[in-house]
């Protein structure tokens, strides 16, 4: 066989191999959602700590750096590794579109620079402040928890990552920490 066919042949065997398998229907954006939330609920009762908060995001970093947006499925569900602790990783870009939030899909799209979290603060604007003026860091605002409506102070470790050559913005937060704590780690 033609190294050139031998190619062809490797691309057409690879393109069967992974394509979803006959009885095995993708998920709804809905049912992922699902999935997040109640992966969310069942790992909250394990708090997280602000060096496993760093990890993940440093992994997600890794992840998508090498992957690309392409990696964006292995966030979302009941099987990932990016749900714990009560809390997710989710990405947007420097404009302030949400590009992949698992717990709250109908944000992908959105442009969120200019929303406000109730205590008058822009969130994602702030976030994507301290991504291009140190790389990663902290950030406190409010927000609700997972699952709910109601917000709740959280602080949040942002990182600036190169995604298919774009640069966005990854980040993962905690909840229910300390005043004192917050304060500490936004100096």
């Amino acid at each position: 066989m033609r190294p050139g066919a031998k190619v062809l042949l490797g691309f057409c065997l690879a393109g069967i191999v992974l394509q979803p398998m006959p009885g095995q229907p993708q998920k709804t954006p809905e049912e992922l959602r699902k999935e997040t939330l109640e992966a969310c609920a069942a790992s909250a009762k394990n708090r997280p700590s602000i060096e496993m908060i760093k990890g993940k995001v440093d992994q997600a970093c890794n992840l998508l750096e090498k992957g690309g947006k392409a990696a964006f499925p292995k966030f979302k569900g009941k099987n990932s590794d990016f749900i714990f602790c009560g809390t997710y990783i989710w990405v947007h870009d420097l404009k302030g579109v949400m590009r992949m939030n698992p717990a709250i899909p109908k944000m992908e799209g959105m442009n969120l620079i200019d929303v406000k979290d109730g205590h008058n603060k822009r969130p994602f604007s702030e976030m994507n402040r301290v991504a291009k003026e140190k790389g990663a860091g902290w950030v406190d605002y409010w927000w609700p928890k997972p699952g709910l409506t109601i917000p709740s102070r959280i602080i949040s470790y942002i990182r600036l990552c190169k995604v298919d050559g774009e640069d966005m913005v990854v980040g993962c937060g905690i909840y229910d920490l300390p005043n004192a704590e917050i304060d500490k780690l936004i100096k």
